[in-house]
């Protein structure tokens, strides 16, 4: 695939880059810092020299002294290396670091608190719509996903199943996160039931016979390697009763349609509503990352189980919006939206849909899906 501009801002500031495998992260790199010295920690030989002696990297670095910009590629591996990067950092060589990962698991309990002040955070996500422009077709992103290294394939689907064996189960082997692989493997096909709607831990034990707890460590496990997120639900002057349990996502809609299976009692319908949902949610992600990140996003449910998929609340920014899986939009469609504008007046509403249409009916934005994620830019 040739190299397609990413929106990811770069800095001046050392900063890390998280984001999980094969979302392009090392390839942005090598384009926006050509000149950078990188210690690719992914190669064997590398690993072990750095994680045996980790003070290596301030014989590395005072050898290359014309190198002003040095990557250190999952860093997660040897997060011994931070303590050496603070300490570069502190004697003020006028050196950026640029420390990518793939796993946050180690990073929360030592490299982030470590550089705290000292380096950005910054997060790599899959494509977006906008990224690629006139490559993208909502039929394919909805199926295949967007992470770069499989549309980089010759055979996406393929390379789905074996994104989820090479990645998913070899870093938590790997990382010795779980020794039950065969429960983790039923685990991610029961998750996969519950994207796009609140968790019920108790149904996913039932469904892959594993203990709650072991389940509650699980998820955690996929929040650490970035494979899947929550969103919370929004209750700034709610002047109704809400829920208190956030949504669950995986990160693309390709990994979420590899591991939910289909058969003859599965209504194809529940299955592409939450790809959709799910793209959008990744989309969102996204754009509050790389544009807007004062922004953060909610969903909206009442008690009485009017709900809104997503809230985008921020300094500049505050908009309700419903997805609809259909290639029109009945009344009945637009109740969430006309509820939500009654309680936050102040809310810009939008409807996405299937349709081809652009539409504004009753104060509230009907737009287009694959028009709708290509105007975030």
């Amino acid at each position: 695939m040739e190299i397609i501009r990413r929106f990811l801002k770069t800095d001046k500031q050392s900063f890390f880059l998280l984001g999980p495998r094969g979302t392009g992260k090392t390839t942005f790199l090598k384009n926006a810092f050509p000149e950078a010295l990188t210690v690719d920690l992914l190669l064997p030989e590398t690993y072990r020299t750095f994680v045996a002696r980790p003070e290596r990297l301030r014989e590395l670095i005072d050898a290359h002294r014309d190198h002003k910009i040095i990557v250190l590629d999952e860093v997660q591996k040897a997060p011994q290396l931070l303590e050496v990067v603070h300490s570069l950092l502190e004697e003020k060589r006028g050196i950026q670091f640029i420390l990518t990962g793939s796993s946050a698991r180690k990073l929360k309990k030592t490299g982030i608190d470590l550089l705290s002040g000292r380096a950005l955070m910054k997060r790599m996500h899959p494509f977006i719509a906008g990224e690629l422009g006139p490559r993208f077709h909502l039929h394919d992103a909805l199926q295949k996903g967007l992470i770069p290294v499989v549309l980089d394939s010759e055979d996406p689907y393929s390379s789905l199943h074996a994104y989820v064996d090479l990645y998913i189960r070899e870093d938590v082997q790997m990382e010795g996160l779980t020794r039950n692989i065969g429960g983790f493997s039923r685990f991610l096909e029961a998750v996969s039931f519950s994207h796009g709607t609140i968790l019920n831990v108790s149904n996913i034990s039932r469904e892959c016979q594993v203990e709650r707890k072991v389940v509650e460590g699980y998820i955690t496990i996929l929040e650490d390697l970035l494979l899947s997120f929550r969103i919370p639900v929004f209750t700034k002057r709610a002047k109704r009763t809400v829920s208190s349990h956030p949504k669950f996502y995986l990160f693309d809609a390709g990994i979420y349609n590899s591991l939910r299976p289909s058969g003859p009692l599965d209504r194809p319908v529940e299955k592409a509503g939450a790809a959709l949902e799910g793209l959008i949610a990744q989309h969102l992600r996204a754009w509050i990352d790389y544009r807007h990140q004062d922004c953060r996003l909610f969903f909206w449910r009442t008690s009485s189980g009017t709900e809104i998929d997503f809230i985008l609340y921020g300094t500049k920014v505050f908009s309700a919006i419903e997805v609809k899986h259909s290639s029109s939009v009945q009344s009945r469609d637009l109740r969430p939206l006309k509820t939500f504008g009654q309680d936050y007046p102040e809310a810009k509403r939008i409807l996405v849909y299937q349709g081809r249409e652009k539409l504004l009916r009753d104060g509230i934005l009907i737009i287009p899906c694959e028009e709708f994620l290509k105007s975030l830019e």
